[in-house]
């Protein structure tokens, strides 16, 4: 058996039939009259008008490679030195009851302790990040990192 000796086993319709009895005839599918049935037609969807009352939701902004994350709120030394005293821990719940930062929507933010200033006191830091240089100093001052 090869491809072109190959013979169909129904005959096939070749022509179109037209009027009442055909597939396609006198209204060709489109029912009956009025602007459904005229050729062209562009009927506006419905569905258009309810995504139009949408806002837009514009996402990251221009940039797709912004971060979801939200920015760390950044301390420095010198503002610890001056509201804690020596052997008191520096926690989300502590900086927030001191007031030392805002309370967004009701949550707690990330928190960075940044180098800038002394920290003469010994500190214990947990549930924050540290800079380099603010991990030097509060070791230095004898505090540690959880």
């Amino acid at each position: 058996m090869q491809l072109h000796t190959l013979k169909a086993k129904t005959k096939r319709i070749t022509s179109q039939q037209v009027g009442r009895g055909g597939t396609r005839g006198k209204t060709s599918g489109k029912g009956t009259k009025g602007q459904n049935a005229r050729s062209g037609r562009k009927k506006r969807p419905e569905l258009r008008d309810f995504i139009k009352r949408f806002p837009k939701l514009r996402g990251r902004g221009v940039s797709p490679f912004k971060s979801y994350q939200t920015k760390a709120t950044a301390i420095n030394l010198n503002v610890l030195e001056a509201h804690f005293n020596a052997g008191e821990t520096v926690n989300i719940d502590a900086i927030m009851s001191k007031k030392l930062i805002d309370v967004k929507n009701g949550k707690a933010t990330i928190i960075k302790i940044l180098g800038t200033g002394t920290l003469t006191k010994k500190l214990t830091f947990e549930g924050v990040l540290v800079s380099e240089t603010a991990k030097a100093a509060i070791e230095k001052a004898g505090g540690n990192i959880k």
